[in-house]
C-alpha cells in the first residue's frame, strides 16, 4: 500500500502510539525492542490507523526510560540499531503507515557530552549550553522552581560551583535554548531522522523549552485553582503557577525555524503542551498561524475526573474562543497516566462510547497500544516497581508502570507472547491474557473490533476528519453537534450516561448512519431513543448521496 500523498493527512489522522519497551521482545531479553516493533506493524495496520507514534529508542541510560537521551542520533542497543530502525520506516511505508518518533529536545541525559563537556567548566564551547546559575548568597538554589518529579528544580555541581535546572529528574537537565548553537544543534536531529525517512515527530513537553532569562520566582497558585492533570495531587509542583519556568515567548521563534525544517521535507509535528492553566491558550498559540507546529497534544482528556457532555461543550467554547485557527490531538490514554478504562471505572459500553466520541470529533486522535484491546491499569506492586516517579510518590501515587506493562499478543503464549524470556521488564498481569489480540480476533463481540469499526467509519467520512465542528451543546447526559464540510453535514450526539435518553433532530432530510458502530435510528414517533452510551449519527442525504 502506497503512502498517500496529500499534505494535511495529520488532520484528522489517527495515529497509534507504540512505547517499545513494551510492545514486543524479539530477542529474548524480556525488553520490547525495534525489530519487535517491525514484525508487529501488520497488526497495527489492520487497525486502520495512519500513523505510529514511537516513544524514545535513542541511547540512554534509561533513568527515565529513554526520556533521558545521551545520543540523538543512534539507538540504545536495548532496542537494536540504526538498521532496525530503517527497517521500521521500510516496513511501515510499505504497509500505509507514517512514522512519528518522540523528540526530546527540552533536557538531555547528564551523561550526554554536551553536559559533560557543559559541566566541566564555566568557560568550555558548551559552557551555556544548559541552564546554569549561581546560588543565592546563602547557598540555596537561585529560585522557587520545582521539578514535576519532587523538590527543587535545581541541583548543585561541585565542579561548577553552580546550580543548573533539571525541570525533571536531575539527571535530566535542562538545555538552555537561549543559547543559539543549541537551537542550531537541535535543528540538526530533527533533520538527522527525517534524512532517515519518518515523517514526523512528538514533540515531548514542547512548551519547556525556554525558561525566563531572569529566573524570576513563580507565584504561589491558589488551592482552589491546583488540579492533577499535570502532576499528581501529592505533588507541590501544583502549589505553583509555572509563570517562569516554561511558556515563555521566546519559544514561537524556534517553533518557527523548527516549521521550516519540517516543511523543507514535508514532515509534520505534535506537540505536547503540559500545563495546567493555560494549555488550551498555549495550544492555539503553537499551532495557530500556519507557521509553527501542525498539532498540539492536550491533557483535559487525560485527567482523572471522566468526560461529561456539559465539560465537553464547555472545552471546545474555550477551544473556538483561544485556538480556534489551531488544531488539537486528543487522546484519552497514553504511557504516563492510568488507563482510562480503569481511571473512568468504565463499562464496555462506555468504553465504545468514549471511542466513538473522539472519532467525531474535531481533531487528530492518538490511541495508545493495548487500549484497543481495553486493557485495564495493571496492578504493580512497589518491589517490581521500575517508574522514579512512582518510587518517589509511593503509595500515595503509584507511578506509570501500571500503563506501560508489557502488550498482550497470545493468550496462551509466555507472558502473553510478548518475549520468550524468563522475566520480563514489568510483569504481564494474569488479568490482561483473556484481553490478548488473539483471544479478541475470534470474539465477534470483542472491543478491538468497534475500534477498527470506528477508525474506519472516520475514514469513511471526510467530514469527520476535517469538517467544522458547529451548534455544540449538552442536553443532559447527551453531547450534540454537527460535522460541516461544504454541502455535507453529520449530526451527532453521544449518550455518555448510563440512563436512556431521547432527542428531536434538527431541521433537514437526515439519512441515519454508523449502524456498525451501533448508531441510533429514529423511532417511529420521529425522535431518536438512545441507550445507555449510545450514540446518534445522521448524515444529510445530499453527503450521503
Amino acid at each position: 500500500m502506497a503512502l498517500a500523498t496529500d499534505p494535511e493527512w495529520w488532520r484528522g489522522a489517527v495515529i497509534y502510539q507504540i512505547y517499545p519497551r513494551s510492545f514486543q521482545d524479539s530477542n529474548g531479553d524480556g525488553i520490547g525492542d525495534l525489530l519487535g516493533i517491525a514484525r508487529r506493524l501488520p497488526y497495527v495496520a489492520s487497525l486502520g490507523v495512519d500513523a505510529v507514534w514511537i516513544s524514545p529508542f535513542f541511547t540512554s541510560p534509561m533513568k527515565d526510560f529513554g526520556y533521558d537521551v545521551s545520543d540523538y542520533c543512534d539507538v540504545d542497543p536495548m532496542f537494536g540499531s540504526l538498521a532496525d530502525f530503517d527497517c521500521i520506516v521500510g516496513t511501515a511505508h510499505a504497509l500505509g503507515l507514517r512514522v512519528m518518533i518522540d523528540l526530546v529536545l527540552s533536557h538531555s541525559s547528564d551523561q550526554h557530552p554536551w553536559f559533560v563537556e557543559s559541566r566541566a567548566s564555566r568557560d568550555n564551547p558548551r559552557a551555556d549550553w544548559y541552564v546554569w546559575a549561581d546560588p543565592k548568597p546563602d547557598g540555596t538554589p537561585p529560585n522557587n522552581w520545582l521539578s514535576i518529579f519532587g523538590g527543587s528544580a535545581w541541583a548543585w555541581d561541585g565542579g561548577r560551583e553552580q546550580y543548573y535546572l533539571h525541570n525533571f529528574l536531575a539527571s535530566q537537565p535542562d538545555l538552555n535554548l537561549h543559547c543559539a548553537a543549541v537551537q542550531g544543534a537541535l535543528l540538526d536531529v530533527a533533520r538527522f531522522w527525517l534524512d532517515r525517512g519518518v515523517d514526523g515527530f512528538r514533540l515531548d513537553t514542547i512548551n519547556f523549552y525556554f525558561a525566563d532569562k531572569a529566573l524570576r520566582d513563580n507565584p504561589p497558585l491558589p488551592p482552589q485553582d491546583r488540579n492533577d492533570n499535570i502532576a499528581p495531587r501529592v505533588n507541590p509542583y501544583n502549589h505553583q503557577l509555572h509563570l517562569y519556568d516554561k511558556n515563555q515567548p521566546e519559544n514561537l521563534d524556534f517553533l518557527r525555524r523548527f516549521r521550516a525544517v519540517l516543511d523543507g521535507y514535508g514532515a509534520v509535528a505534535l506537540g505536547e503542551v503540559g500545563d495546567a492553566q493555560r494549555d488550551l491558550e498555549i495550544l492555539g498559540e503553537y499551532t495557530g498561524g500556519g507557521d509553527k507546529v501542525q498539532m498540539c497534544y492536550a491533557f483535559q482528556f487525560l485527567g482523572n475526573t471522566p468526560l461529561s457532555a456539559a465539560a465537553i461543550a464547555a472545552l471546545y467554547a474555550k477551544l473556538g474562543q483561544v485556538a480556534a485557527d489551531g488544531w488539537v490531538c486528543w487522546a484519552m490514554s497514553n504511557h504516563d497516566v492510568v488507563r482510562h478504562v480503569t481511571r473512568w471505572h468504565l463499562s464496555p459500553a462506555a468504553l465504545r462510547a468514549y471511542l466513538t466520541l473522539l472519532i467525531c470529533l474535531r481533531g487528530t486522535v492518538c490511541l495508545y497500544q493495548g487500549e484497543e484491546l481495553g486493557l485495564p491499569e495493571a496492578e504493580v506492586p512497589f518491589e517490581a516497581l521500575q517508574d522514579p516517579y512512582g518510587i518517589a510518590f509511593w503509595p500515595e501515587f503509584k507511578g506509570r508502570d501500571g500503563c506501560r506493562a508489557p502488550m498482550v499478543w497470545q493468550e496462551q503464549g509466555l507472558h502473553g507472547g510478548f518475549s520468550a524470556a524468563p522475566h520480563t521488564w514489568l510483569p504481564v498481569p494474569p488479568a490482561h491474557l483473556s484481553h490478548a489480540v488473539d483471544a479478541q480476533e475470534h470474539a465477534p463481540e470483542a472491543i478491538i473490533h468497534h475500534y477498527r469499526r470506528a477508525i474506519a467509519f472516520r475514514h469513511a467520512n471526510p467530514v469527520l476528519a476535517r469538517g467544522a465542528l458547529t451548534d455544540m451543546r449538552a442536553e443532559g447526559d447527551v453531547l450534540i453537534f454537527e460535522r460541516v464540510a461544504g454541502d455535507v453535514r453529520m449530526f451527532c450526539a453521544i449518550n455518555l450516561g448510563d440512563a436512556p435518553a431521547a432527542l428531536d433532530l434538527p431541521p433537514g432530510d437526515w439519512l441515519a448512519v454508523g449502524g456498525e458502530i451501533n448508531a441510533a435510528h429514529p423511532g417511529t414517533d420521529g425522535r431518536v431513543h438512545l441507550g445507555p452510551w449510545q450514540p446518534c449519527l445522521m448524515l444529510n442525504n445530499k453527503g450521503a448521496g
